[in-house]
């Protein structure tokens, strides 16, 4: 795998962001004075991943404004993005430890303290009072973009209401900590909160800042937070012909430093035969458990012991 895929994208300047008004820096809430849902976007999860911080940076310039409820528009991991550096943008995906996996009350509410922590300390009430949730993220190789749906049914019917991407993804969660979109209600099948996370393509690859933008177009439409008419003026790609779900079964996590993939894999391979040997480490040698099993976002870029390097599925 490339250690390092071309930046051909800019980082936006999100600077006069800051000051919002909600007392918590680069968080905007905008308040139509009508009833109707809390939608949130969030962008820079991971300060690596630009493109969601240019999707949320164009509806402030096309001043967006939301015809009913609440919309709160978040660029989250602002100190890890402060050190955005073209010859080196992996650098900057967080600072002590992954934003995306500290959304547990024991995490939150407990005595550890991380640069990390301390930002979703601050978002935590906003991403509480969500009824819906976007979750802007791009992915380390190139790839079809893929919208993770968490273990929720519900997340994977939304995300048929958006129509887009034509890949979906039911997982079995992260096992190195929550994750925002399964944080409460988000993760409860029984509860109407919905959050969505949608991996938007390859890091700094053009084709996923137009992704991006598609996406949050799509969700402020079906939530109801814009007026159709206003999105559909601004939506360009065109939906997938069809959307296929992926279920995944289990993990690959790392054991040692010394895991390495059979061959060079993008994303979304589909191997054919069951028993195929896909991975090793050490002494462990990682086999599809199925035929058609499915390849979904595989690196060894973060490699170390207790990361998930691929998760192995099929489609429905």
């Amino acid at each position: 795998m490339t250690d390092h895929y071309p930046v051909d994208l800019s980082p936006p300047e999100i600077a006069p962001y800051r000051q919002g008004n909600t007392g918590v820096d680069y968080v905007h809430v905008l308040d139509s004075g009508k009833p109707g849902p809390n939608v949130m976007i969030q962008a820079l999860t991971h300060g690596n991943e630009i493109c969601g911080a240019l999707a949320v940076d164009w509806l402030f310039r096309e001043k967006v404004k939301p015809a009913r409820g609440r919309l709160t528009l978040a660029f989250a991991n602002v100190e890890a993005f402060a050190r955005f550096d073209y010859d080196d943008p992996d650098r900057s995906r967080y600072i002590d430890e992954d934003y995306n996996r500290v959304w547990a009350d024991e995490a939150l509410f407990g005595k550890r303290d991380s640069i990390e922590l301390r930002r979703a300390r601050q978002l935590r009430p906003f991403v509480d009072a969500a009824d819906f949730l976007l979750d802007l993220h791009s992915m380390h190789e190139p790839c079809r973009p893929i919208m993770v749906c968490g273990t929720s049914e519900k997340s994977a019917a939304f995300s048929r209401k958006l129509g887009v991407p034509g890949d979906l993804l039911i997982d079995t969660g992260h096992p190195a900590g929550l994750r925002m979109m399964e944080r409460g209600g988000f993760g409860d099948p029984a509860s109407p909160r919905t959050a969505v996370l949608i991996e938007c393509g390859q890091h700094w690859e053009k084709s996923s800042e137009a992704v991006a933008k598609d996406t949050v177009l799509r969700f402020l439409k079906v939530t109801g937070a814009v007026e159709p008419g206003w999105a559909d003026a601004r939506i360009t790609l065109p939906p997938p012909r069809e959307q296929r779900l992926v279920r995944v079964t289990e993990a690959v996590v790392a054991k040692s430093m010394g895991f390495k993939f059979a061959w060079s894999f993008k994303g979304l391979e589909v191997i054919p035969r069951a028993g195929t040997v896909v991975a090793t480490d050490g002494d462990t040698v990682w086999k599809t458990p199925y035929d058609n099993c499915v390849m979904v976002m595989p690196s060894v870029k973060h490699l170390k012991p207790g990361t998930t390097l691929v998760r192995l599925g099929r489609y429905d």
